[in-house]
């Protein structure tokens, strides 16, 4: 009564019809809006004094109940990650929460992945103590709580009721609180409030009053319930609120039970979400009663509860099975109705139906006779390469969404990519370009020092749409630079924009091609193609033609007689036209893309200024396809996966366009340039008269020489008329650079003899292999180490010319569109046999020595011969041994309190001994540096550049990565402009990251986030990690980089 008065709410409770008479005054809002609050205020006050018994003194519970009780009302809103948890819970006076010694009772914990934090979970048999009403619920919370709790239920599948849960006794003293909840006044505002409901369209009430009201009369059940259960024979049980709640009203009013009010509400449509509750709570009651007839305690009125409950179950069980009957019945009519529609259709279109069904019926004839056929052996190159049908490509451009198919004379469509220097594969990192304008590209030399890699996001757009996406951008960074002076996440000036779909970092775009050996490859193969000895000699023939040409137009006309005197002493070869230059098959718009392309990349990799006219852009454009290449094989073997596995879409669109884009490019290259190419790359391997100046074998990468060579062979294959094929010239060079890469793996194999070796019989491969390395001794003298055993040889030979193999399969599969063998596409065995015989190769691979004998006696002769060659047998120099390891990023210690230890020892290099105060390491080769200050800055282009800048340019050709020791944080750079934060490694035993060391818990190394770091970088996925992370991030933008 108090507490009504109080709340100012007794004239309410006690007027009759008091709420009727409210809610008709329209004009009252205000005044009913205020009074259902403080209803619904003092209802929850109610549910507290009687419910909050968890603190030691007031109910019989200790200190550990209490925490308990917290943690798992928290872990009800949602699982939480521990520093979350400890943020969350009341701290006792030592500021300490208790957590740890209750926690594994309460809750499971789940181990994070490879991103997100380890998180606690309540463990299901704790979901019963979820109390709605908490009190340290704010009003989000709890409705947070009960959308997660009703949400759980339903996954369940058990009844959405969130019933209040069983309380533990009071004490002694505060015993006879329970008793408001059977009080008169107690019972006539439950009543009261349940009346307004039942009559819900003339009251003004709230659905949370009466989820309250039921909470209540809830609380009320348990009670009684435990009191019955906890009862001995001489006590008799006071608390009889099911007594109560039978009772009609009394006179005059005569309104029906609390029971019968409730079982009225089960069946109100309006209560949907209350229907679970009320069914809960007369189930409850049901239970309550059966008890005390049993017992016989105490009298209870006799009510039909269960019968009615019973009842209304089945009727709501009927009804739902009569909605499911109609549907399906209106589900049927209309698929009816459909294939009538359709049969109609057909009957009224029967022509054009018999043309479909034909159409339909050539298509997959011509699908089946296509050359997945898998009794054929399937061939990627060569005179016998398997002739694959060609299939027209239809794609469309983001941008304008038109629909268009890729072909030579069409309007050239293009993918989003990006170029960038790359030392990911580099077995040197000291080595670089001293002068980029004066550096010959030609060779790559095997330690891939500096690469140039290309990456896309497959996205594809018109050229024409691209150049007036990009325009566009141009235009509004502009505008912006004038307003504000920040950076964005790209660079303008430098090409940079972001996919307009993906907004993934771009620099350039690469043009979409048909395969272009088909193009140009249209005259018709007579069918004795010449050998390898025949064809070196043709080849050296049109070349030493080729250079005297050229000497003479580079001749001034004054020895005119002189010359002419020359060109009677040339003779052609047979068939070979030098005057002749063919038609380039492109349109205007593809040329335009192939020479765009072709100057990003030759800007990007030598760091230099445009420039279309230079001879090195043609070199650039193959070394980016073999470069890339090779970094994907050494992705797929270092995950074990399979060489033709599923690639992701983005990386098969981009190599199959690169490898593309760099066999056309020579169209817009001046012919003489890439003739000269093809001499230079061909003399390294069949030595002439006027090539004297080339690396020797050992400092060749034979990948690069082969890409190189296939490429820049239609430029002079294209004024030959003898017959001889590009497939045929293809096939002889692979071999000749196959031979070469094998020369170079025995000449620098290691030679530790095995145990096993002797144990196994001689093959034929390893007496082939044995001969072979007695001739390289014959011609090194007694430089080469003594003749280990057949097997080993061919051991090395075998592990040593895979990644060759591999990356040659790649790289002539999207060449030439031979589809891979089904034998490729799985992983496990080494595929050894099968790739030989993709690739045209014996599976001896000394066969190719012994069939060509005479040639190749001169060849191994003149590699041998070279003074390098000498020097590296002689120790006095080194060179790269083969199959060459992958690059990884350094070992890093298990426990993190080592690294900072290794950085408190550190002190500045520059300030004469003083401690570093943000140290730094690069963990790509595991220096440390003194980060963010000024005694390490260095100039850099022109620019005052922090230490772990100038470092990634020394590195990682301007990508590094970092972990900054002091702050447990790792650090991504690109350029002097772009950086972001990245998660560590490091965890602690919660599987959280403690990034600035706040909480001080010991910190462990995660194995598997150390490797995504790893991945990101092996895949050349730094700086598109960077561009995502600014754009998501604007205040990333802000940050001075170039000083870290």
């Amino acid at each position: 009564m108090i507490m009504l008065s109080r709340f100012e709410l007794y004239q309410i409770f006690s007027t009759p019809d008091y709420g009727k008479r409210f809610s008709s005054e329209i004009t009252h809002k205000d005044v009913v809006q205020q009074n259902n609050t403080l209803i619904e205020e003092m209802l929850y006050l109610i549910i507290m004094l009687v419910g909050e018994r968890f603190s030691p003194g007031v109910g019989q519970v200790n200190a550990t109940d209490e925490i308990k009780r917290e943690i798992i009302h928290q872990l009800s809103i949602k699982p939480m990650a521990h520093s979350e948890l400890v943020k969350s819970l009341p701290e006792d006076e030592n500021k300490e929460t208790g957590m740890e010694s209750v926690i594994e009772a309460v809750a499971h914990f789940k181990k994070p992945g490879l991103t997100g934090r380890g998180m606690y979970e309540l463990k299901p048999e704790c979901a019963k103590e979820f109390n709605l009403y908490f009190y340290h619920f704010s009003r989000a919370e709890q409705s947070k709580a009960e959308e997660a709790q009703r949400k759980l239920k339903r996954q369940n599948r058990e009844d959405t009721a969130l019933p209040p849960p069983v309380l533990p006794p009071f004490c002694p003293l505060f015993a006879s609180l329970v008793n408001i909840l059977q009080s008169d006044v107690m019972l006539c505002i439950m009543r009261t409030v349940l009346q307004w409901a039942v009559e819900h369209n003339g009251y003004a009430w709230s659905e949370s009053m009466l989820q309250r009201v039921l909470h209540l009369i809830g609380m009320a059940l348990q009670e009684e319930k435990q009191h019955l259960d906890n009862v001995t024979e001489e006590h008799v049980v006071t608390f009889t609120f099911t007594q109560k709640i039978s009772k009609p009203g009394e006179a005059p009013n005569n309104s029906p039970s609390i029971l019968a009010m409730l079982e009225t509400l089960q069946s109100a449509p309006y209560l949907d979400v209350h229907k679970d509750m009320i069914r809960w709570i007369l189930k409850t009651f049901n239970a309550i009663k059966k008890i005390r007839e049993s017992s016989s305690t105490s009298p209870v009125a006799e009510t039909e509860g269960t019968i009615m409950e019973e009842s209304s179950r089945d009727k709501d069980k009927a009804e739902r099975k009569r909605k499911a009957e109609i549907a399906r019945l209106r589900r049927e009519k209309i698929m009816a109705q459909m294939s009538e529609m359709q049969r109609h259709f057909i009957d009224e279109n029967k022509e054009l139906f018999q043309q479909t069904l034909e159409l339909d019926a050539s298509t997959s004839a011509v699908l089946e006779n296509s050359p997945m056929v898998s009794d054929t052996a399937l061939t990627a190159l060569g005179p016998a390469q398997t002739q694959v049908p060609e299939q027209r490509q239809f794609v469309t451009c983001i941008l304008c969404q038109e629909e268009q198919e890729v072909k030579a004379e069409s309007k050239a469509m293009v993918l989003a990519a990006f170029v960038q220097r790359s030392t990911v594969l580099s077995k040197n990192r000291s080595k670089f370009i001293q002068d980029p304008e004066k550096y010959d590209p030609l060779f790559m030399h095997p330690d891939l020092s500096c690469g140039t890699h290309t990456g896309s996001c497959g996205h594809i757009m018109h050229a024409h749409c691209w150049q007036r996406y990009f325009d566009s951008v141009q235009a509004k960074e502009q505008r912006r630079q004038q307003r504000l002076r920040l950076h964005t996440s790209y660079d303008v000036e430098n090409g940079e924009f972001l996919c307009p779909l993906c907004e993934c970092l771009s620099n350039t775009v690469i043009p979409l091609l048909l395969p272009p050996r088909n193009i140009f490859n249209s005259r018709l193969n007579i069918s004795d193609q010449p050998k390898l000895t025949q064809w070196i000699r043709t080849i050296s023939q049109q070349i030493k033609a080729l250079q005297v040409l050229r000497k003479e137009e580079s001749t001034p006309n004054t020895a005119s007689s002189k010359n002419s005197e020359n060109m009677d002493e040339l003779q052609l070869p047979e068939g070979f036209r030098p005057d002749f230059h063919p038609k380039n098959p492109y349109s205007e718009s593809i040329k335009e893309m192939l020479t765009t392309f072709g100057t990003a990349t030759y800007k990007v990799g030598l760091k230099v200024h445009p420039n279309e006219e230079d001879p090195r852009v043609p070199i650039m454009c193959w070394g980016s396809c073999a470069y890339t290449i090779q970094s994907i094989e050494r992705i797929l073997s270092d995950e074990d996966k399979p060489l033709f596995g599923p690639l992701p879409c983005r990386l098969d669109d981009c190599l199959r366009s690169l490898t593309r884009f760099a066999a056309a490019h020579w169209t817009v290259a001046s012919l003489s340039v890439v003739q000269g190419h093809f001499c230079k790359l061909f003399a390294s391997l069949v030595p002439d008269d006027n090539h004297g100046d080339l690396p020797c074998i050992l400092d060749i990468d034979m990948f690069h020489l082969l890409v190189g060579l296939v490429l820049a062979f239609p430029a002079l294959q294209c004024q030959d008329f003898s017959g001889i094929s590009l497939g045929t010239g293809d096939l002889h060079i692979f071999h000749l650079v196959t031979m070469a890469h094998i020369i170079q793996i025995l000449l620098t194999s290691c030679t530790e003899e095995n145990g096993m070796d002797q144990e196994n019989p001689a093959g034929e491969e390893e007496l082939a292999v044995l001969a072979l390395f007695k001739t390289l001794q014959q011609h090194t003298g007694s430089a080469l180490k003594e003749t280990p055993s057949g097997w080993h040889l061919w051991r090395n030979v075998r592990n040593g010319i895979m990644p060759f193999l591999k990356c040659s399969a790649l790289f002539f599969h999207y060449l030439n569109g031979v589809p891979s063998p089904p034998e490729i596409q799985v992983s496990g065995t080494s595929h050894f046999e099968h790739l030989c015989n993709y690739l045209s190769l014996p599976n001896n691979l000394i066969c190719l020595f012994q069939e060509n004998n005479e040639i190749t006696e001169l060849l191994i002769e003149s590699w041998c011969h070279n003074i390098e060659v000498k020097r590296y047998l002689e120790g006095e120099r080194d060179a790269i041994s083969y199959p060459r390891e992958s690059n990884k990023l350094i070992d890093l210690p298990e426990d993190y309190s080592s690294l900072i230890n290794q950085a408190s020892n550190f002190s500045c290099p520059k300030s004469g001994g003083d401690k570093s105060r943000a140290p730094t390491l690069c963990l790509v080769c595991g220096t440390l540096l003194c980060s963010q200050s000024y005694c390490c800055q260095t100039e850099l282009e022109g620019e005052d550049v922090g230490a772990c800048t100038a470092h990634t340019y020394s590195c990682g050709s301007g990508v590094g990565i970092f972990l900054r020791v002091r702050e447990c944080q790792v650090l991504f750079l690109a350029g002097k402009t772009k950086g972001c934060f990245y998660s560590p490694p490091y965890l602690d035993d919660y599987g959280e990251t403690d990034q600035g060391l706040r909480r001080g818990n010991p910190l462990h190394l995660c194995k598997e986030r150390f490797k995504k770091i790893q991945k990101l970088w092996h895949q050349h996925s730094i700086t598109e990690e960077i561009g995502h992370a600014q754009e998501a991030n604007q205040t990333l933008v802000g940050i001075d980089w170039q000083h870290l």
